[in-house]
């Protein structure tokens, strides 16, 4: 192929990606600048503020969508590219953007995807606003998982600790008063939600008051004292509070405060300096996160790019590999599932599924949270998808099985054929 043919096919390719992106930001129902939150929404960064009447319904909903398959570099140490040149098919992600923008999905907030390391994609809805950190629910669970692989890293814990009773870390314990097994728990199992614990349910709804006895590790000494036997039987997967115990560890073993930590040794690292992170009401350490949608596309390319960062290497590889793998198959109903998603496995907090797109299945790895939240990881696909939702019941999963992965596979070779 000559080089003016190249030059020509080139510039008619950057051209149509261009002329694609500008109808599609400046349409009558589409937004064409990113939706930022007001100053009175810039203080909801949780589903309920704490000590105020705010809540997360009391973000005004967006009147139009935004959807840009171009998205603008913002300095944040996010890559950015364009859907359609770099990767992807930009026409089936903006039909189904506009299909989720009309409603047709649930109550979507943001949608963002990434493939090799840049950014192409990125819509927000609703609530959706691209300032404003989101409520995470129990994807939080992950950003825990990870700082305590920042803590490895560190030194302040080594991998073989993961196998140490966990309460081995806590000196402000009575082990004297402790329920029978209670040393059977280890930060691993307690990282795969299988501590064992288990209380009724009137200790469980007293404990969530909050006390100076519990402050500390003192929720820690009322749970296992308050749980049966501690069994190989009871420490089969169950979700519950097992982050918490975790957490506990991180701030016990870090050098002053896990919230200081979290935020200088994590945070700072990814450049994330608008989150919110909540005080457990309980035990006065860091309990649920919120996460602008771009901050949350960055722990999953950390986790993408097995712990390192900026060339840096922010988590052990032997950890995330083994926080992002299935190390368990629990018995539970898949979140966001169908009949195209499968195999469900469990790591450090991070779920594990297969998703199947004409005959063939593609292992994911995510971050889930309730409402509808997503870090999804599509390793062989060097692929990542981003959700927020405030939409409990959602299939969000099997969407991204029918509707973004037949935008992927194989485009890149059709993409290089056309060049």
């Amino acid at each position: 192929m000559g080089l003016n043919t190249q030059l020509k096919r080139l510039l008619f390719t950057t051209t149509l990606g261009a002329i694609v992106s500008l109808p599609i930001a400046n349409a009558g129902t589409i937004e064409n600048s990113a939706p930022k939150a007001t100053a009175a929404e810039a203080k909801i960064k949780h589903w309920r503020v704490p000590n105020s009447e705010l809540r997360f319904t009391d973000i005004s909903e967006l009147k139009s969508a935004y959807i840009d398959t171009s998205p603008s570099a913002h300095d944040d140490g996010i890559d950015v590219g364009q859907l359609g040149v770099d990767a992807g098919n930009d026409k089936l992600i903006v039909a189904l953007a506009k299909e989720i923008a009309a409603g047709q999905h649930g109550e979507f907030d943001s949608l963002l995807i990434a493939h090799k390391d840049k950014l192409l994609f990125e819509s927000y809805f609703s609530r959706g606003r691209i300032d404003l950190p989101h409520p995470q629910s129990s994807a939080s669970k992950v950003y825990v998982s990870t700082v305590l692989g920042r803590a490895i890293q560190l030194g302040h814990l080594t991998m073989a600790d993961l196998d140490k009773p966990l309460v081995s870390f806590l000196n402000e314990l009575d082990p004297s008063r402790f329920t029978k097994g209670a040393e059977k728990i280890t930060l691993r199992k307690a990282m795969m939600m299988r501590s064992g614990i288990r209380i009724s349910e009137e200790d469980a709804q007293g404990f969530e008051q909050s006390s100076p006895a519990l402050k500390g590790q003192g929720l820690v000494q009322a749970y296992l004292e308050a749980s049966a036997p501690i069994t190989a039987e009871s420490q089969a997967f169950k979700y519950q509070n097992d982050p918490m115990l975790v957490m506990q560890v991180i701030e016990a073993v870090v050098p002053g405060s896990a919230q200081a930590f979290i935020k200088q040794e994590l945070l700072d690292k990814l450049e994330i300096s608008n989150y919110g992170w909540k005080t457990h009401k309980v035990t006065g350490l860091p309990g649920s996160a919120s996460m602008t949608s771009r901050a949350m596309l960055k722990f999953g390319k950390l986790a993408m790019n097995n712990g390192k960062w900026n060339g840096e290497q922010l988590v052990p590889v032997d950890f995330i590999t083994q926080a992002t793998d299935r190390l368990i198959y629990p018995d539970a109903e898949i979140f966001g599932g169908g009949d195209a998603v499968s195999n469900q496995g469990y790591g450090y907090y991070w779920w594990g599924t297969d998703l199947t797109y004409n005959g063939k299945s593609y292992a994911t790895t995510s971050a889930q949270g309730g409402g509808g939240m997503y870090i999804l990881l599509i390793k062989e696909l060097d692929l990542m998808v981003v959700v927020t939702a405030h939409d409990r019941e959602n299939t969000t999963q099997q969407l991204i099985a029918e509707r973004i992965l037949p935008a992927f596979v194989g485009q890149a070779n059709r993409l290089a054929s056309n060049q």
